[in-house]
């Protein structure tokens, strides 16, 4: 089993286990561990900032999806992809985290390959992404799955059907699915090219109270479409494919409510004009 080499580890999140478990622990300090619902979540949009700016609210959706057992399998999706782009995945081999490694979902993979187009990456060979590799130790610790599948998805409705079929496979086969998509929101200031309130305060609180509150809402209402809408049409959310098709997956496996966790802004912790905005929302089923 070939193993993908963590590239991030020692810069956006840390290198050594104890470290990273001295982390996770912190974030999850104070935090109720599964909130109303229990037992009942069983999908969660996280971002991917470094794990200083959005490790904390990423790891506390996580936590949220731990249930009394193991997952068989985790399904990942995120990926900096445009709109015309092709999907990707690793279909083989393993990720490597600071947990120890997280083995690919191979036969889901080959499943999914039979029915959609994808760009195959390899242990050696692949896109440098933060999407998929900032989560994977919180996915390793908290969750400790069977097999993972991390899959690219670009912001096109046509994408949903992967995340559909993936809960579809996992039904067929018995297993219990965990399903996770991984999107930043608005990237706001000069660094990204992107200032239609200028720059101070007026510009950030239209981003938290305006932009940003578009796209969770989106998010909140189970609106897969308008999800990618927004990302689309008002630049707040990177990965808008990934968050999405997470959604669509999460109301294939009868999800009917989402709850917000956390909402903050990398300005939070450095004010600067260039700034992130991130949420963390889980997704299942209500009562009755």
């Amino acid at each position: 089993m070939e193993l993908r080499k963590a590239v991030f580890a020692g810069s956006w999140y840390p290198a050594e286990a104890s470290a990273c478990e001295a982390e996770i622990e912190g974030f999850l300090e104070g935090e109720a561990a599964t909130g109303p619902l229990q037992g009942q979540w069983c999908a969660g949009i996280v971002p991917h900032a470094g794990w200083y700016y959005s490790g904390r609210i990423a790891c506390r959706v996580i936590a949220r999806l731990k249930g009394s057992r193991p997952p068989d399998l985790v399904v990942l999706f995120g990926m900096h992809l445009p709109p015309g782009a092709t999907s990707s995945m690793m279909p083989m081999g393993a990720w490597e985290t600071p947990f120890g490694p997280l083995p690919v979902a191979e036969a889901l993979a080959r499943d999914l390959m039979q029915r959609f187009a994808f760009q195959e990456e390899t242990p050696r060979r692949y896109a440098r992404d933060n999407t998929i590799e900032l989560q994977l130790p919180f996915i390793k610790y908290l969750l400790d799955p069977g097999r993972i599948l991390a899959i690219g998805v670009p912001p096109r409705a046509e994408a949903l059907a992967i995340g559909q079929a993936v809960v579809d496979w996992a039904a067929d086969q018995g297993q219990r699915l965990v399903v996770i998509g991984s999107t930043d929101l608005t990237h706001y200031g000069p660094d990204y090219g992107f200032t239609p309130r200028g720059t101070g305060s007026a510009a950030l609180s239209w981003v938290r109270d305006k932009n940003d509150r578009r796209a969770v809402d989106a998010m909140l209402r189970l609106a897969p479409e308008a999800v990618i809408e927004e990302g689309l049409t008002h630049q707040n959310a990177c990965c808008a494919g990934a968050a999405a098709t997470a959604i669509a997956a999460a109301k294939r496996m009868g999800a009917d409510r989402a709850e917000l966790v956390a909402y903050a802004t990398s300005h939070d912790l450095s004010p600067r004009d260039s700034f992130v905005g991130y949420a963390g929302i889980v997704l299942g089923r209500g009562n009755g």
